[in-house]
């Protein structure tokens, strides 16, 4: 992203020792991730097959990471055309919604740009070459290694993009002859800047199932990726896929938010995350913290609406009247965290009244996550 596109809240990450302590602090992050979701199926709030889904999306995330630490590994030391990897480092924490994009346009060429690179025992052979001779850093050689492998880690596929197509998985049949689906899909959100997945439990009451009808699967996919926007609320979303698809029936829907990811080396945070990060004086790699917050909405019960010359049921969904009812759209909201145990034992020392209801999901030395109300 050009230096003219930055916004107050982005910012480029110019140093490449910061740039690599970055990277290398979500690589921690997103292994902590994984190991949240088996924590969360512990607590039964997820099952196996949520387990399942969200560690797939965790490692997608993890690889893109991985495809960006190579893409931005020494391009800060070129004396011209540097480039930097941008982050929001406002209300986020992540990459901006253009490095995703443009990661995927990437990959949609890498084959092509690995033909054209250098093989890597070339490259060695040339940078070798240059220190005996010239006496000096292959800067060049370096970075033409670099964007080697990071096309090869694109090609190998496996990433995090822009969006994530939903699928559709077959969990049982229904008392009534209805197939049940767990139908997943996730986005990298561009307003928020965060890795959002999508989980719908739905009925399909058509003739065929869903993901073989080449007529309602293809349309479900597009009407579901149309309305991923962090700002509609699930109530929104849910009535519309119910409306538009007459024998498709949401029973339940799920939105994870992966994020904002605090960091007092990388990020702006005010409020009492700010003072826990700071007296933490955690080290490097443990100077974090990543919200993870999961927005739910249930089906109530169907009713069905009789129209001029046909019926249609429609579900009517429960609404919490204590986190806002019809203003948030959910029928509940629940706030978890994810954190090292240093930072962890700094929040629990203050103790900051809005954190008393966050669930907390902690990594101990061991690497083991454990939960705490």
């Amino acid at each position: 992203m050009p230096e003219t596109d930055l916004t107050d809240d982005h910012k480029l990450l110019t140093d490449d020792l910061a740039a690599r302590r970055y990277f290398r602090k979500f690589d921690r992050i997103t292994q902590m991730m994984t190991g949240a979701a088996g924590a969360m199926r512990g607590d039964g709030g997820l099952s196996a097959l949520d387990q399942e889904v969200l560690e797939g999306y965790a490692r997608a995330i993890a690889s893109t990471f991985k495809a960006l630490s190579m893409k931005y590994l020494v391009s800060g030391r070129l004396k011209s055309g540097a480039r930097h990897l941008t982050i929001d480092f406002h209300e986020s924490g992540f990459p901006v919604f253009q490095e995703i994009v443009t990661l995927a346009n990437d990959a949609a060429q890498a084959a092509t740009h690995l033909k054209s690179l250098p093989d890597p025992d070339r490259l060695k052979d040339e940078m070798i070459k240059i220190i005996i001779s010239e006496r000096r850093p292959p800067v060049e050689l370096q970075y033409a290694m670099s964007q080697r492998l990071y096309f090869q880690r694109l090609a190998e596929g496996g990433l995090f993009f822009a969006q994530m197509h939903p699928e559709a998985r077959w969990t049982g049949d229904q008392p009534n002859g209805r197939r049940r689906f767990l139908i997943h899909w996730a986005v990298y959100d561009s307003q928020l800047n965060v890795p959002v997945v999508y989980l719908m439990d739905c009925d399909d009451s058509g003739r065929r199932a869903l993901p073989k009808d080449e007529g309602r699967w293809p349309a479900a996919q597009a009407h579901l990726l149309a309305q991923s926007v962090g700002g509609l609320k699930l109530l929104t979303i849910a009535k519309g896929f119910d409306t538009d698809f007459p024998d498709l029936h949401p029973k339940r829907l799920r939105r994870f938010f992966l994020g904002p990811m605090y960091s007092s080396a990388y990020t702006l945070q005010t409020g009492p995350i700010r003072d826990v990060l700071l007296e933490a004086k955690a080290s490097e790699g443990d100077d974090w913290a990543l919200a993870w917050t999961v927005e739910e909405l249930e089906s109530e019960r169907t009713e069905v609406e009789n129209g001029w010359f046909s019926k249609a049921e429609r579900e009517v969904f429960r609404l919490d009247p204590l986190t806002g009812g019809p203003d948030q759209g959910a029928s509940r909201i629940v706030r978890n965290m994810v954190l090292p145990e240093r930072v962890f034992q700094s929040l629990a020392e203050k103790d900051p009244t809005g954190f008393r209801a966050v669930r907390k999901y902690v990594a101990n030395r061991q690497g083991k996550i454990l939960s705490h109300d």
